[in-house]
């Protein structure tokens, strides 16, 4: 068996989903996640994603992934399995194979991606999530009115990037549900605008393909408006905090482009 995996006890604690283990290869993880990896077994092939068990902002994102995909099955692997001791939770999704996709000016993935964040929009918002009221961007409003324009009753996904959307042959997955939340169903389209201006495309090329998503156009322009400004201050922020991460400041830049294109100011408000 070839196996990257960074504590054997994970192995004695997921056997009785996977039987004998053949192969686990580690992956690329996100910042949610102690553990991506593929598993192949005698029960099948699976994705599996791990964290710690110690209270905080990991295990939390991993316990919303677990209680989301019920209802996001129509564009996310299943998931199969979960299990839990003193030391780790794990989860186990069906695997899929895929590629992550491409964001670029001129991609042909970009229909496929737009088409499913309009999806994502279009999913009913679980009662499970009704509590998940979406805040990050709060802080960062010029005031409370304004912060109030960010909220509404959608799911969302939140984490819009690359690598959370897996085309394969046939299909295209919505992966990585590690924060979903509840809030204006615009926001996962202004985040793929930010994305797709970090990928090289202008921000009026990038309204041109979220403009195709309905929250999009149901949205009041002045809350997106609101939006690019807060958000181009919560990539600055993030930046000063670690500098010398290249995906900051790329996000940061692209943040800042789509605000001076929508007219937004630069100075934070309480």
């Amino acid at each position: 068996m070839h196996t990257d995996l960074p504590d054997p006890a994970i192995l004695a604690l997921i056997q009785e989903h996977t039987g004998l283990v053949t192969e686990l290869r580690c992956t690329a993880g996100g910042f949610s996640s102690d553990l991506t990896a593929l598993v192949g077994c005698e029960k099948g092939a699976f994705f599996v994603k791990a964290v710690r068990n110690r209270p905080g902002g990991r295990r939390d994102s991993l316990i919303r992934e677990r209680l989301v995909n019920a209802s996001v099955r129509s564009l996310s692997p299943p998931l199969l399995w979960d299990v839990e001791d003193g030391g780790w939770v794990v989860l186990g999704f069906g695997a899929v194979e895929g590629r992550d996709a491409d964001f670029a000016p001129g991609s042909l993935d970009l229909p496929l991606v737009v088409d499913a964040v309009a999806r994502v929009g279009r999913l009913p918002l679980p009662e499970v999530a009704r509590d998940w009221r979406e805040t990050r961007w709060d802080r960062f409003a010029r005031d409370r009115s304004e912060a109030e324009l960010f909220q509404g009753d959608s799911l969302l996904h939140t984490d819009v990037n690359p690598s959370n959307f897996l085309v394969g042959e046939r299909e295209l997955w919505v992966v990585d549900w590690s924060w979903p939340t509840r809030g204006a169903g615009f926001l996962d389209p202004a985040l793929l605008a930010v994305q797709l201006i970090a990928s090289g495309h202008t921000p009026a090329s990038a309204e041109g393909w979220v403009a195709r998503c309905p929250a999009w156009q149901r949205a009041d322009p002045a809350a997106i408006d609101a939006f690019a400004g807060a958000n181009s201050l919560m990539g600055e922020a993030f930046l000063a905090r670690k500098p010398d991460a290249g995906w900051l400041r790329a996000m940061a830049e692209a943040g800042r482009a789509w605000a001076g294109h929508r007219g937004g100011g630069v100075e934070q408000g309480g």
